[in-house]
Order: structure tokens, then C-alpha cells, then sequence
């Protein structure tokens, strides 16, 4: 694991994007197209602000969600709607947009057919992750009823995940580890000193109660106070 600290999350925003940039731009070379797999969530905007309009031949990327919601793209808590205002503008507006939600009660109904939609753009070029407080990553969640299988090397491309919340289903859909670690470049941006000794002590923790440390080998961690 790499650590970069940044003075503030305006310098850490700008150069991030960068190499981002950089590294999609690389990954182009000698392919027809790259695959850039980015979480939601508030933190990453910045960041996506700034990406979308480097001059990268978006028209040969793919986009990826880490995970979903199982939400309509409508809903105010869906990652592609975040995706769609942050990053899908200005030049970026040209890459192509693989969604993890197909209008479906259950995600299982139509697992099959989201893996068949992206199986050829595997595996990820570039991969940006981020994390909870609670050490969870994509939907890789602390209490998540597929957790284990999401973490096992065997798993498949997606996995369904369910958490319960205050006598709430919260209903997702998450890549496994096992496909997050085959990215050709791995990142994760964090912010403040409480995520911070979060990630520290994930290292110390088993990776059903810390589940990031399933994807901390070879990553580069983005972080700012």
C-alpha cells in the first residue's frame, strides 16, 4: 500500500484527477477501450469535477460503477445519478456508461444480464474506491448478508447485498474483491483524520469486520485532512 497525503482536498482533488487521466490515457494504448470503475458517495466529486473534462479519448472508455444502490436512477440516494452530474459532463460526457440497475424488484432477477453487459470491457483499467468509517468499501459492508461470498476469491463479477438498518433492508449490488483487485491500477480517496485511523486499524482486523483490507494490496490511498 502507497500512501500520498495532500495539504487540503482542493490540491488533492486536482492532482488525483491527473492521474487518473494519466493512467486511462495509458491504459488506451495498444486496446480499443479502458474501463474506469468509480465509487459514489459525496467524497469523490472533487475529483470529478476536475476529470471530466481532460482530454482523454472518452469515446473509448468505459464507465463502471463499484456498486449501486438498488434504486431507480431517479432516486436521490442512486450512485448514477451522482455519476451523471459529477462526471458524465463536459468531455466525459462522450465514455460509455455501463449501469449496475436494470428495473427489477430483486437484483438476482437480473444479475445475469448486468455481467453479460460488461464481461467483455473486464478487467478494470482503473479503479477509485472509496470508504466508510466503518472500514466498508463499495458495498462490501460489515454485516452484509453476502459478505463472505463478495470476499471469497471464487466469487462472481457482481454480488447482491443486503444490510439491515434501523429495521430497514438497505438493498445493493456490489463488485467482489476479487475483480476489484485484478484493476490494472488501484486508488482509494479518503478524507479526515477519523477515516484516516480507519484504514489503520482495518490492517489490524479481519476482513469480514474490515472488509477494505481485502483490496489494500498494491492501492494507492488519496488522503487529506
Amino acid at each position: 500500500m502507497k500512501f500520498i497525503e495532500y495539504p487540503d482536498n482542493e490540491i488533492m482533488a486536482i492532482d488525483l484527477a491527473q492521474k487518473l487521466a494519466e493512467e486511462l490515457n495509458s491504459a488506451l494504448y495498444g486496446k480499443s477501450r479502458a474501463l474506469f470503475a468509480v465509487p459514489g458517495g459525496v467524497t469523490p466529486g472533487p475529483v470529478f469535477d476536475s476529470l471530466c473534462n481532460a482530454d482523454l479519448d472518452w469515446s473509448r472508455i468505459d464507465i463502471l460503477l463499484t456498486d449501486e444502490r438498488w434504486v431507480p436512477e431517479a432516486h436521490v440516494r442512486s450512485n448514477t445519478r451522482m455519476a451523471r452530474a459529477r462526471l458524465l459532463k463536459g468531455r466525459a460526457e462522450k465514455a460509455r456508461f455501463l449501469p449496475l440497475y436494470l428495473k427489477s424488484e430483486n437484483p438476482e432477477d437480473v444479475i445475469a444480464e448486468l455481467e453479460s453487459n460488461m464481461v467483455s470491457s473486464l478487467p478494470i483499467s482503473v479503479l477509485l474506491l472509496g470508504m466508510g468509517k466503518d472500514m466498508h468499501t463499495a458495498s462490501l459492508m460489515p454485516g452484509g448478508d453476502r459478505l463472505r461470498d463478495a470476499l471469497s476469491p471464487n466469487a462472481p463479477i457482481f454480488v447482491p447485498m443486503r444490510i439491515r438498518k434501523e429495521n430497514k433492508i438497505d438493498v445493493r449490488i456490489s463488485l467482489s474483491a476479487a475483480v476489484m483487485n485484478n484493476a490494472m491500477a488501484k486508488h482509494l480517496l479518503i478524507t479526515g483524520v477519523t477515516k484516516r485511523a480507519s484504514l489503520e486499524r482495518a490492517a489490524l482486523l479481519p476482513e469480514e469486520q474490515a472488509p477494505v483490507r481485502a483490496i489494500m494490496d498494491g492501492i494507492t490511498v488519496h488522503w487529506a485532512p
